[in-house]
């Protein structure tokens, strides 16, 4: 009888093993599936004649653009020379300790600096992280009546940015800025777990602050 009940006992786990192993299986496809979707979103430019181009900021330090910025920024100068938009939008509002400029009011000043008119840049001074950003820009979009707009970012940052304004019921057209320096595969790989983590705790509605630290991470500076 004893031999029987602790039978009886240990079978009790399979239940609960079962689950586990469904519940993997079905984290192994999302997150495939994601990687997948954002390497390619990733590298592919989707870049076609819109109402306006928004860059999303990266930090700046006393008032120059660190190089992820100028690199995101001259991909900005090369999409207006090309006739892709008459407008452009610096989005960012953080400001390093040595300098009292935000990041949208240091890329307006790069822009600027490369031809781009005054009155055909918006600098948005307030934004603070990637979703305040998209928020921003769909503000933004809707007072000035655009319809479409391309976004420039990291390759990586891109397929979170879409779906961020597409919550707010904008359409962009994402743009990556080149790549500058020699990344890794393996620092390709950090890059899109790190946007696959943030996009699922997105799609869960996890607003924890150390969820949202993660979301931002550094591979925007």
């Amino acid at each position: 009888m004893a031999r029987r009940h602790g039978r009886r006992q240990g079978g009790g786990g399979h239940p609960f093993r079962t689950l586990l192993v469904v519940v993997l299986l079905i984290a192994a496809v999302w997150f495939a599936s994601l990687y997948v979707r954002i390497d390619r979103v990733a590298k592919e430019d989707h870049a076609e004649p819109s109402d306006a181009i928004a860059v999303f900021g990266a930090a700046q330090y006393v008032g120059r653009p660190s190089p992820v910025y100028h690199a995101r920024l001259d991909k900005v100068v090369s999409l207006y020379e090309h006739g892709m938009a008459p407008y452009v939008v610096t989005l960012g509002g953080s400001a390093d300790k040595n300098s009292a400029q935000s990041e949208g009011d240091v890329g307006r000043n790069y822009l600027l600096a490369n031809g781009v008119p005054y009155d055909h840049i918006i600098a948005e001074t307030k934004s603070l992280d990637t979703g305040e950003q998209a928020l921003q820009l769909a503000r933004i979009a809707r007072e000035n009546g655009w319809k479409r707009v391309i976004v420039v970012s990291d390759g990586t940052h891109l397929f979170r940015i879409r779906a961020l304004c597409e919550r707010e019921g904008l359409e962009v057209l994402t743009s990556p800025r080149a790549p500058y320096g020699n990344l890794s595969a393996w620092g390709h790989f950090k890059r899109i777990t790190h946007e696959m983590l943030s996009y699922t705790f997105l799609m869960m509605h996890v607003e924890a602050g150390w969820a949202k630290r993660w979301m931002e991470g550094k591979e925007e500076a």
